[in-house]
């Protein structure tokens, strides 16, 4: 177990690196914008969103390859991409050319978001999946919290600070790449992708010492096989549960409003009253909730499952969001604060969305379609974050903090109605369990009831 762990988190550690960059050019958002004399527009599309766009194409692409390279390889080549977009960024020279290295970098975020949770899922046992699978959520808040404790401090660098804090992600990127050699390629991407028994074989072994290799092996192929339409597309009516229950937690996810958040956490808390110094450390403060929660929802993931954790989330998030409209609308800030309240919204993502979305989508799908169906879930995801990214300096200029929280609080009442009344629960089944009661045939109902059930209760 210990291997599986230490595999694990040097994985994982491509979400540090996802937070970090996610999060840093909330820092340079207003310097930047003032230097280059850029209109909201121009901000949102050239500055803002375009990591973003980068993230919706490795996202699209991730899993190309992910199952033709392999998981290992693909995980290598984007510690090299982070590492060129923070020295590219920080170097830049106009808007154009930082846009560029952005899109790099959104390149690399994509990408990792479909090949770290398929490999995590892969080498993890049943009982461990979530907790594991988790860390690389972890480590994504972990990254966005150092973002946010980095920019507060480089910020009293002065002019040109905002380069400092866009590249400093070099140093976390080289190391991550660095480390990532040393792990081995995924059993079942071997077996499924290359036919090579002997090498799944063999870290099967390391994986679990006391396991039955030629049962594991024999299971594995089986799943495989007993999909006649293995080599279809994966649209079709066959693979429609996954699809459905992929693009809705994706959904929901980003119309929670958490990238809005991240990305203008100090410009939402300045129009709250709070100066920009205060803001940036309320920015940080808001990171710590963020990491705190997210390791009760590892802790508690694969004992209350996942259906669970998103209903809590959602009870959260429809509180705050609830409150946080309200006191823009009455602009009455006292009280518990819009700083106490959005620590609230993040403490529900946390311990909801955040802690479940990569280990529920890398859960659901079929072996030999897990990266295409990862590929699909995260595409929805930062297609949605990107069009969030995209609209939202327009929208702060032309609406009160009120109309706009109220938007997302709606979302979530929406989310937890799919939560009430379609969300399966995954945890503790194997992935070929899963993938059997999830394809069993085309009625909602039926695969849904069994697939609520886990194995043994």
């Amino acid at each position: 177990m210990s291997r599986i762990i230490q595999w694990s988190i040097t994985v994982a550690l491509a979400g540090f690196l996802f937070g970090f960059d996610t999060a840093v050019i909330s820092g340079a958002d207003k310097p930047i914008q003032t230097l280059w004399g850029l209109s909201d527009f121009q901000h949102g599309l050239i500055i803002m969103s375009m990591a973003l766009w980068g993230t919706v194409i490795g996202a699209i692409f991730g899993n190309w390859p992910t199952d033709r390279l392999g998981r290992r390889t693909t995980l290598l080549l984007i510690g090299l991409l982070y590492l060129v977009s923070a020295l590219g960024s920080a170097l830049a020279t106009d808007p154009y050319v930082f846009s560029f290295f952005r899109f790099i970098g959104g390149l690399g975020v994509g990408a990792s978001s479909v090949a770290a949770p398929a490999y995590i899922s892969e080498i993890a046992p049943e009982k461990h999946r979530g907790k594991l699978v988790g860390l690389y959520q972890f480590n994504i808040v972990f990254g966005i919290l150092m973002a946010f404790v980095s920019n507060y401090f480089i910020g009293f660098m002065g002019e040109g600070a905002w380069r400092w804090m866009l590249g400093i992600e070099a140093v976390p990127a080289l190391l991550y790449t660095l480390m990532i050699v040393r792990v081995p390629r995924s059993p079942r991407w071997l077996l499924l992708q290359r036919n090579d028994a002997a090498g799944a074989a063999e870290i099967i072994r390391q994986i679990d010492p006391e396991c039955d290799v030629d049962e594991a092996i024999a299971t594995m192929r089986a799943s495989s096989s007993s999909d006649r339409h293995q080599a279809a597309p994966l649209f079709t009516m066959r693979h429609h549960l996954p699809i459905l229950f992929a693009f809705l937690i994706a959904f929901f996810n980003q119309f929670s409003g958490i990238n809005f958040i991240i990305y203008y956490a100090p410009r939402i808390l300045e129009s709250a009253g709070l100066g920009s110094s205060a803001a940036l450390l309320s920015s940080a403060g808001i990171g710590v909730i963020n990491l705190i929660f997210t390791l009760l929802g590892m802790a508690l993931i694969d004992r209350l499952g996942r259906r669970t954790l998103i209903f809590i989330g959602s009870i959260g998030y429809l509180i705050s969001l609830t409150l946080v409209s309200r006191a823009f609308f009455l602009e009455d800030f006292g009280g518990p604060g819009v700083p106490m309240l959005l620590g609230l919204f993040i403490a529900a993502h946390a311990i909801g969305q955040g802690a479940v979305i990569w280990v529920f989508i890398a859960e659901i799908f079929p072996n030999h379609l897990r990266a295409r169906g990862q590929s699909f879930g995260s595409s929805v995801h930062w297609v949605c974050a990107a069009l969030i990214t995209l609209v939202m300096p327009w929208v702060l200029s032309t609406f009160s903090g009120g109309p706009v929280f109220a938007f997302f609080a709606v979302m979530m009442l929406l989310q937890l109605v799919f939560v009430l009344f379609f969300m399966p629960e995954t945890k503790g089944v194997s992935l070929e369990a899963l993938q059997q009661r999830l394809l069993q045939g085309p009625l909602a109902g039926t695969a849904m009831a069994k697939a609520r059930t886990p194995a043994g209760e």
